[in-house]
């Protein structure tokens, strides 16, 4: 009887311990992350794109592009928001441009764009 007590008694302590022990999170770990080398839009990769449509009124640019893989996106043919008006200024019909994309507050805006 008493080994039972004793039992019963080693198991309500841990069952009342446990979420101390869970709330402490990893506190103290190092666990660095690895980097993918990409930390900054110029830092990553452009894709080619071909200029379809400039419309300087709205800021947008139609691309045909390749794969935007940072985006999953497949080639296609789409408009763009220009992060600012002078980047739909310096582009024209049938220009050959390098593009990097990426979904800034939820609208894919063109963030860099090299002829």
């Amino acid at each position: 009887m008493k080994q039972s007590i004793a039992v019963l008694m080693t198991f309500a302590a841990v069952v009342a311990a446990a979420p101390a022990i869970a709330a402490d999170g990893m506190a103290g770990m190092n666990m660095p992350m690895q980097s993918s080398g990409a930390s900054k839009p110029s830092d990553a990769a452009l894709t080619d794109a071909v200029i379809k449509k400039v419309d300087l009124a709205t800021g947008m640019v139609t691309l045909k592009h390749g794969a935007l893989d940072n985006v999953g996106m497949p080639s296609m043919t789409m408009a763009f928001k220009a992060k600012d008006a002078a980047m739909a200024k310096g582009v024209h019909v049938g220009d050959k441009v390098r593009v990097r994309v990426e979904n800034v507050d939820g609208v894919m805006t063109i963030v860099k764009l090299e002829k």
